[in-house]
């Protein structure tokens, strides 16, 4: 399912959070919105031309104006790799969908 309207710009700033965070399931959730974004090459690009100093826009992680696979944590590297997170992004109620669109 595409998202006609976008989730990042939902008016009053709630999931704003996720795009600029610093934890790792906060920017997976980001990516998974973006996933489903029909404005999602959009955004990276003008992201990209505005060279952009950090967070999420359209599915990709942003530093210093240029894609990163991954961020890196604070702290010493793990020992064991991190599996990647599969962050499913829960469906808004059908009785509050109306308020949000």
């Amino acid at each position: 399912m595409l998202l006609t309207a976008k989730r990042c710009a939902d008016g009053n700033g709630t999931l704003t959070y996720l795009f600029f965070s610093e934890e790792y399931v906060d920017i997976c959730r980001a990516k998974a919105i973006c996933a489903k974004c029909t404005s999602r090459e959009t955004c990276l690009n003008d992201a990209l031309q505005r060279e952009e100093p950090w967070g999420v826009w359209g599915g990709e992680l942003l530093e210093n104006g240029r894609v990163v696979a991954n961020k890196r944590p604070r702290g010493r590297p793990a020992v064991h790799a991190r599996r990647p997170a599969v962050v499913d992004e829960v469906p808004i109620p059908r009785h509050l969908a109306a308020s949000v669109a």
